[in-house]
């Protein structure tokens, strides 16, 4: 295994049936410039195994805000049981299911060994230091699972009218050192580069040791000096390769991330050895 690829996206279920509306979708692929590329689960793993790369692979639970149920999580477990040597599972809760939601993080770790848990502040509407959802922290901090939180601007609703009601202020990571301060036994990863909130998260991820950043969503040559910095310094061993595969590709990812002036012993850190570490893969 040369990589750990961090943050991939589910979207499609086996039966067709999508994670987002329509015009979300849409919106995020033109953004991104991706096109239409919705693999199915089992083809996310044909694709990585090509490439010799694991992927932690995860859907997006916004069905109280948006109305549209998600690609089921159990789909996604199955799949990684089917596929231990390439698929690493992680699942999409929603916070404003409240007791039902807590249920199902206790199942899907006991039954699955699901391995962490996404949200996606933005597009579920919730601020992440809302006491809401402290109970589905409690859960995952007592599983020894990990919560990973969307971060800064997202592509999802991007150049629709209102963005499609979709608002970014649920996104800025400072909000999530409450969380780190409150949970500090909860493995934490901030997604993204935290566009405009980059400094903020940088600095809960110098303070709080619990928190740690993923690089996807955008290609490494736009990526903030500062980022670089620290992840060349401060951060080396709390960085993480994530590429938002499919909007965007490994492959381009890791193109522009060998232009990048990252040092040659901080570089396997990125690509591998920190997800390893947090993930709990011996031997990986």
């Amino acid at each position: 295994m040369v990589a750990i690829d961090v943050h991939t996206h589910a979207e499609v279920a086996a039966d067709g049936a999508a994670s987002l509306p329509p015009e979300l979708a849409a919106a995020a692929g033109r953004h991104f410039g991706a096109g239409h590329r919705h693999p199915t689960v089992p083809e996310i793993a044909a694709y990585y195994r090509e490439r010799r790369m694991a992927c932690v692979v995860f859907t997006v639970d916004a069905e109280s805000a948006t109305g549209q149920p998600p690609v089921p999580n159990e789909e996604i477990a199955e799949a990684a049981l089917a596929n231990p040597d390439v698929i690493i599972p992680f699942a999409g809760v929603d916070p404003h299911k409240g007791r039902a939601a807590v249920r199902q993080v206790r199942r899907l770790v006991a039954e699955y060994g699901v391995r962490g848990f996404k949200f996606h502040p933005s597009l579920q509407a919730f601020h992440p230091n809302d006491r809401l959802a402290y109970p589905l922290y409690e859960a995952i901090e007592e599983a020894g699972a990990v919560a990973l939180f969307h971060t800064g601007q997202t592509g999802i609703g991007a150049g629709v009218p209102g963005g499609g009601g979709i608002r970014l202020k649920y996104s800025n990571p400072l909000a999530v050192d409450d969380v780190a301060a409150d949970f500090p036994g909860l493995g934490i990863i901030l997604a993204h580069p935290s566009f405009p909130w980059q400094d903020e998260a940088l600095a809960v991820a110098v303070h709080k040791p619990n928190v740690h950043i993923d690089l996807s969503g955008w290609s490494p040559k736009y990526f903030p000096p500062q980022l670089v910095q620290y992840a060349n310094t401060l951060l080396k061993d709390k960085v993480l390769f994530g590429s938002d595969y499919p909007l965007i590709t490994p492959d381009r990812w890791l193109a522009d991330f060998a232009a990048l002036p990252v040092r040659d012993e901080v570089r396997p850190k990125i690509l591998k050895e920190n997800a390893a570490r947090l993930l709990g893969l011996a031997g990986s």
